[in-house]
């Protein structure tokens, strides 16, 4: 493992004179595996002209089922999920490592990402406005899978004898199944997602984010660090593993303060550039409306608006793919259903609020001036509509794409690392191995561009959901046992509110 390590950072130093040969070579040989896995999972069925990703249609099909199965819980329980957040019935004698609020700031700083600034100028640019009001829709849905599988990551965590806890998927799956008798597909389910897990966290959730990062950073720049992906990279990894070293309570400690700060500034700056297009705003909002029910000028009509908006909320939230379920097990209390309450927050703070303000910065831009972004599309559309009202402000949004990536590459590296001890145990020693791999991949990621290798990793991420929708399904009556036993504690007082 040290000699891989020494290999993977060696990699980094000398990667640059050498990087065009490097990405030619492991394009090559990874695209046609790329494009396999990325057909087998988003395979696509056409549909009044506009094509349904069938993996998108499995997670809202969940998320519709459990939105009612669960009694509108992303409804009525979101008054509760703010008071379990605030700490009005925190035990800090309960089992577990981190705050309500700590895990669910983990878990959204997994989420909320380059997606939120450039994903939602994707949607809206193939989907048209409408798109936006189906991502809302998505993300309201959302709630109640966020809610079923982040209460089994509570209920179904393994406790560690040095008092850390593992939980998520690959835990539930497990362990649901062999109460069932079905010990072998539960073995097999848990394996074959902490894998996907583990291979997603290494790419979409780093390498991709360092990337990313590092291409915003050069371009405010004005291609200044051109050939300095290695020392970008470097600096990154750095700083990222100078948090995770410390495990879930170092990391959590670091998103409590960064999630709300990255949040409140990036809509603060976006609600004023919608009210500099103040005129605009009633225009937009009719597009969304109207785009929603007749989709005029997007490919299929309203219903490629639907699909656009309902592809682009689940690709941002991951509602259904499980990875927050293992943040949200972390959590210290006695009650797995509480957590499931606190997990409500987390698609509405990131679809419903984060992404929904996106649109209307961009939907507000449009229709004061049709051509704002030129041919701009993602990030740099994004950044188009801010500056058409803030000339400086692409060199903050840059700040904040920084803020977005680091965020994610910190919380993903737990979701890896609880791949990795699920497979191999929970060694010290093997677990800071991981760290440092994780790290390498950061560096690499600033200096190396692999095209197919994060396409496997984001189907993979998104192939996990199936094993993960299909537990959920079998496990919701556990969980709606453990809402009503919790309600009925509530109501006659055996909770109470802790007095602060």
């Amino acid at each position: 493992m040290k000699r891989i390590l020494f290999l993977l950072l060696t990699a980094v130093f000398y990667a640059g004179p050498a990087q065009a040969g490097i990405d030619e070579t492991i394009n090559n040989i990874t695209a046609p595996i790329a494009t396999f896995i990325g057909q087998v999972v988003f395979f696509k069925v056409p549909i009044a002209g506009a094509n349904l990703p069938l993996v998108v249609l499995w997670l809202v099909i969940g998320a519709v089922f459990f939105t009612f199965y669960m009694g509108f819980v992303n409804l009525r329980g979101f008054k509760h999920a703010i008071a379990l957040v605030r700490g009005d019935y925190a035990d800090p004698n309960s089992a577990g490592e981190v705050s309500h609020f700590q895990a669910l700031a983990t878990a959204v700083s997994g989420t909320v990402g380059i997606g939120n600034i450039g994903g939602v100028a994707v949607a809206v640019t193939v989907g048209g406005a409408g798109a936006t009001f189906w991502l809302i829709v998505a993300g309201f849905l959302g709630m109640s899978t966020k809610f079923v599988e982040c209460t089994l990551g509570v209920k179904y965590r393994n406790e560690n004898p040095d008092g850390s806890v593992s939980g998520g998927p690959m835990y539930y799956l497990r362990k649901g199944f062999e109460e069932r008798g079905m010990d072998g597909f539960g073995k097999f389910m848990g394996t074959f997602y902490a894998v996907g897990i583990f291979i997603g966290a290494l790419g979409i959730g780093n390498m991709f984010q360092s990337n990313q990062a590092y291409v915003q950073l050069n371009t405010v720049a004005g291609g200044a660090l051109d050939g300095y992906g290695w020392l970008v990279g470097l600096i990154l990894a750095a700083v990222v593993f100078a948090v995770i070293i410390g495990g879930i309570k170092s990391i959590a400690r670091v998103t409590e303060k960064v999630v709300p700060f990255m949040a409140v500034f990036y809509c603060v700056f976006a609600i004023i550039v919608i009210l500099m297009n103040f005129s605009s705003i009633p225009m937009a909002i009719s597009n969304i409306f109207t785009g929603a029910f007749t989709g005029e000028g997007v490919t299929g009509g309203a219903l490629g608006a639907l699909i656009i908006g309902f592809q682009r909320a689940v690709f941002s939230n991951e509602a259904g793919i499980g990875s927050a379920s293992i943040a949200h097990a972390a959590v210290r209390t006695d009650e797995p259903v509480t957590e499931g309450y606190v997990s409500l927050l987390e698609p509405f703070i990131d679809t419903i609020v984060i992404c929904t303000i996106t649109a209307l910065v961009i939907g507000t831009s449009q229709v004061a001036d049709p051509n704002f972004a030129g041919d701009a599309t993602g990030v740099a559309m994004t950044s188009a509509a801010f500056e058409r009202q803030i000339s400086w402000f692409p060199l903050p949004l840059a700040f904040g794409a920084l803020l977005f990536a680091f965020s994610t590459m910190i919380s993903w590296s737990y979701y890896g690392l609880k791949g990795w001890t699920y497979l191999f145990g929970e060694d010290q020693t093997l677990q800071t191995i991981y760290k440092l791999i994780f790290c390498a991949f950061v560096a690499l990621g600033c200096v190396v561009q692999l095209g197919p290798i994060l396409d496997i990793s984001d189907a993979l991420v998104f192939l996990i959901c199936v094993p993960n929708i299909l537990g959920l399904y079998f496990l919701a009556p556990i969980v709606k046992r453990e809402m009503q036993k919790y309600q009925a504690k509530l109501d006659s007082g055996e909770i109470k509110k802790f007095k602060h």
